[in-house]
């Protein structure tokens, strides 16, 4: 399975779960989970697990390619270079693959809070498309930017929430930055051992 960051220990509490970056992050670590030719069930359950989601997770095969031809949707709101772009994949994507923004206590069994689902039974593809189309929906409003990046690193496919100010992250982790960093130190060696060879 790809390299997926963990999320922090602590409890959370339901606000935190739910965040609109929480979400975002959550749909990244599920892009790359699922970007496996054959991904397995428990480790997507997992993933959620992770991000807050609630037992029982008991996901099936079809339940998995569902979420998988999800993620290769959402992958191209990151792989938008530029605003506009990523606005107009989002655009496309609500308009073809989302119900209307409900409200939903799921029962009871949660605060109020938004669904683009249609309806509290939707399947799990239906569920990660529509709730992750929200969240990169709200951070390209907030930020005015693209919601999210792929690793630069041309061994990594991984892709990755930008956030903070300052500059925009290139890569997914410290492990693919130092490793590039590396290598590009190694080809600049090499390339003055060449010259001084000469």
């Amino acid at each position: 399975m790809r390299y997926i960051p963990s999320v922090s220990s602590h409890s959370y509490d339901w606000s935190t779960r739910h965040s609109v970056l929480t979400t975002a992050q959550r749909t990244a670590a599920l892009i790359n989970a699922l970007a496996d030719e054959s991904p397995d069930p428990t480790e997507v359950a997992d993933v959620l697990r992770a991000y807050g989601e609630s037992d029982p997770l008991d996901l099936t095969g079809r339940d998995v390619a569902g979420m998988r031809a999800a993620a290769a949707l959402l992958r191209q709101v990151f792989e938008a270079e530029h605003t506009d772009d990523a606005a107009t994949t989002l655009n496309r994507l609500l308009k073809e693959h989302t119900g209307p923004l409900r409200l939903t206590s799921h029962g009871g069994s949660s605060p109020w809070h938004p669904h683009l689902d249609r309806d509290d039974s939707a399947p799990w593809g239906d569920w990660l498309l529509a709730s992750s189309c929200m969240a990169l929906t709200v951070l390209v409003w907030d930020r005015q930017r693209p919601p999210g990046r792929i690793c630069a690193s041309p061994s990594c496919q991984n892709v990755f929430i930008t956030q903070g100010s300052g500059p925009e992250r290139r890569y997914c982790s410290r492990r693919c930055a130092t490793r590039e960093r590396v290598a590009a130190h190694r080809r600049t060696r090499s390339a003055e051992d060449s010259g001084e060879i000469k």
